[in-house]
């Protein structure tokens, strides 16, 4: 089966976070099992242009930024003009569906060309009342989630925005968890404790809160060090001046952007991974840091929060670095820790392996093409 998987960008700073993951790993898991998965994208950042991602073969077309709008503002000409080609020499299109100028052209041109179209929306198409979101609503959202062959969701809060936003229930809606590859697990943790956030650096997901939580742990264990890895989106700043504010330059590590081989090896050298951000639909970083088996830290508001707590593979806690202290603290107890990573990787094993989404996602793909 010939499979292309649209997303918005991929770029050497992983800026578009979590839905490329997905993707990525998604269409590895395809091209294991025979099925020729590609990846299409805008690019932006790279020197040499690649061809493949992740040994995915990729056509990656020059972002250009036509409107201040982040990555909603951002297309490509040539993108545009090779859509319609592209979708046709596809057996199943997957789009990674946001309200912008690259995945939604492609679904059309799916449609259009009367392709099985799959989206999935990883919580970036939910009701919205800026005056953009409306009017692409109108002329192209509800159409294709009415449209589409299957509507891939991560949560019953997902669905309830997608039916808001289509204006009617979805028949063709299924659920799909994000997936992880398997890991190999952590050795056992030694030295300072290390403590990892490793996200985009945005509002939403509260990278000052982790800063501030710092002192708390820092008074119990004073030899702790931090580190906050990520792409910058408006944080950064923040961030250090809030390090600086606090003097613990000396105890944070602020690294910028990490590979995905870089990103496995900060988690294996961490004691306790921190996400706390808010309204998180299913943070594929706490999947890795799970697999890897990193005891996690999430507010309740995080899509993983109720696994996590139930399986007693971290803490889900109320927003706010008082929580995250606590939360961190009980962590590094030496018995809790080796009893949360184990139950960590037991979860991540269980519920969110690639072999049991990707079941999922080939019996929806031959559902589509059936249609």
């Amino acid at each position: 089966m010939r499979v292309l998987h649209a997303v918005t960008l991929h770029s050497p700073t992983h800026a578009f976070g979590g839905p490329v993951r997905v993707a990525l790993n998604l269409a590895k898991g395809l091209r294991e099992r025979g099925h020729e998965a590609r990846l299409l994208a805008l690019g932006e950042g790279f020197d040499p242009w690649p061809t493949q991602v992740e040994g995915v073969p990729a056509k990656l077309f020059p972002a250009r930024r036509l409107l201040p709008l982040g990555f909603s503002g951002m297309t490509s000409p040539a993108l545009l003009a090779s859509a319609g080609r592209l979708v046709r020499d596809a057996d199943v299109v997957h789009v990674h569906l946001a309200r912008d100028l690259v995945t939604l052209p492609v679904a059309l041109a799916a449609l259009r060309a009367g392709r099985p179209l799959v989206l999935q929306t990883h919580g970036m198409v939910d009701p919205s009342g800026r005056l953009l979101a409306k009017v692409l609503d109108a002329v192209a959202v509800r159409r294709l989630l009415r449209g589409a062959d299957a509507v891939l969701y991560l949560t019953p809060h997902e669905r309830e925005g997608l039916d808001a936003v289509a204006g009617a229930p979805l028949d063709r809606a299924v659920r799909l968890v994000n997936g992880t590859p398997a890991q190999e697990e952590r050795p056992a943790p030694s030295g300072p404790p290390r403590i990892l956030y490793s996200a985009r650096l945005q509002a939403r997901k509260r990278p000052v809160d982790f800063v501030d939580a710092a002192p708390a742990v820092l008074a119990v264990h004073p030899q702790a060090r931090f580190v906050v890895a990520g792409p910058d989106e408006g944080e950064r700043a923040a961030v250090l001046a809030r390090i600086g504010e606090l003097g613990l330059s000396g105890r944070f590590t602020v690294p910028g952007a990490l590979s995905s081989a870089e990103v496995l090896e900060e988690l294996r050298r961490a004691h306790v991974y921190v996400l706390p951000s808010v309204d998180e639909p299913f943070p594929m970083s706490v999947l890795e840091a799970l697999a890897v088996g990193v005891p996690s830290v999430v507010t309740r508001s995080n899509g993983l929060a109720r696994d996590v707590a139930a399986a007693g593979a971290g803490r889900a806690v109320d927003p706010g670095p008082q929580g995250v202290a606590a939360a961190v603290l009980a962590l590094l107890d030496p018995a809790a820790n080796g009893a949360a990573s184990a139950a960590a990787r037991e979860l991540a094993g269980r519920s969110f392996s690639m072999d049991s989404v990707l079941d999922t996602l080939l019996t929806v793909y031959e559902a589509a093409a059936r249609r």
